[in-house]
């Protein structure tokens, strides 16, 4: 199978990043949509700075991309620890 290489292009401004400790997900029959935001100690609201927007199988790719990277990153590192009683996501 023919693997197709794409060239990637990033200008200064967006290399720049957003910081983000906070994530809100939704979703809709045809998206995914994380709201990256930044939330700070006694402060009442967390501004979102980056909204992506994704389908449903490309979120899918992001999941196993980040599992597959953050295993990566804990081979080399060490676990990476969450504190207890932190975050408990809700599947039902």
């Amino acid at each position: 199978m023919a693997e197709n290489k794409i060239e990637f292009e990033i200008d200064p401004q967006t290399a720049q990043g957003h910081y983000s400790n906070f994530v809100i997900i939704a979703h809709s029959p045809s998206e995914v949509i994380l709201d990256f935001a930044s939330a700070l100690p006694g402060m009442p609201k967390a501004k979102v700075g980056s909204r992506i927007i994704l389908t449903p199988e490309h979120a899918k790719r992001l999941l196993l991309s980040l599992q597959e990277n953050l295993h990566n990153y804990e081979s080399k590192f060490g676990a990476i620890k969450l504190p207890q009683g932190g975050f408990k996501p809700n599947l039902s």
